[in-house]
């Protein structure tokens, strides 16, 4: 019988720290510091991390010709004013996937989670970062796109921003609800059960 032989495979790690200054250091002293000024494209783009806790001036950007915002906490990009008009679960699913905002496609509703990232609890009417660039966010429900998993197909969970209620909070997906449009992350509908 033949052995196998173990392959060891060393894959060079790139470290990246904040610096208080707007810049990007990277562990490798090679590469030096990245500005961190100016418009997005001149900054490194990171895999959403989810672990950052960004003041509301350090963590939103005004993207797309100033028609959305880039969270730098997720790594999602909103629709910096979402519509005001409300509608059931279905036409809000269907209104996101078809949204242009600043000349891009690929919008969706976001899940719950997604939705649940831009509340703080500290703020009401809307519960957002105080400082947010965002307009016409309405002091109201707003569907995700999540389903609820023990209620069959028939609910979906939602996010009231007067306070940012979400816990057991889901309604039936005739009822009409506004809509908030991100673009990027995983995009699909998971079951959600807090």
């Amino acid at each position: 019988m033949g052995m196998k032989k173990a392959v060891k495979i060393i894959l060079p790690v790139i470290v990246l720290t904040f610096m208080g200054a707007g810049g990007i250091v990277r562990g490798d002293d090679d590469m030096g510091t990245m500005a961190a000024s100016g418009t997005s494209t001149a900054k490194l783009c990171l895999p959403p991390a989810w672990s950052l806790k960004l003041d509301a001036s350090k963590r939103f950007e005004t993207v797309l010709g100033g028609e959305a915002v880039l969270d730098w906490e997720t790594g999602l990009v909103w629709e910096k004013s979402p519509d005001s008009t409300t509608k059931d679960w279905s036409d809000a699913i269907y209104y996101a996937y078809n949204k242009t905002v600043g000349g891009r496609d690929g919008w969706r509703l976001p899940t719950v989670e997604e939705l649940k990232s831009l509340v703080d609890r500290t703020q009401s009417n809307p519960a957002l970062p105080s400082g947010h660039p965002f307009t016409n966010v309405q002091s109201n429900i707003y569907w995700s796109s999540t389903t609820v998993n023990h209620s069959a197909a028939n609910y979906a969970w939602v996010v009231h921003f007067n306070d940012g209620n979400v816990l057991n909070y889901y309604t039936h997906k005739d009822n009409n609800h506004y809509v908030w449009c991100v673009r990027g992350g995983h995009g699909h509908d998971a079951p959600y059960a807090p």
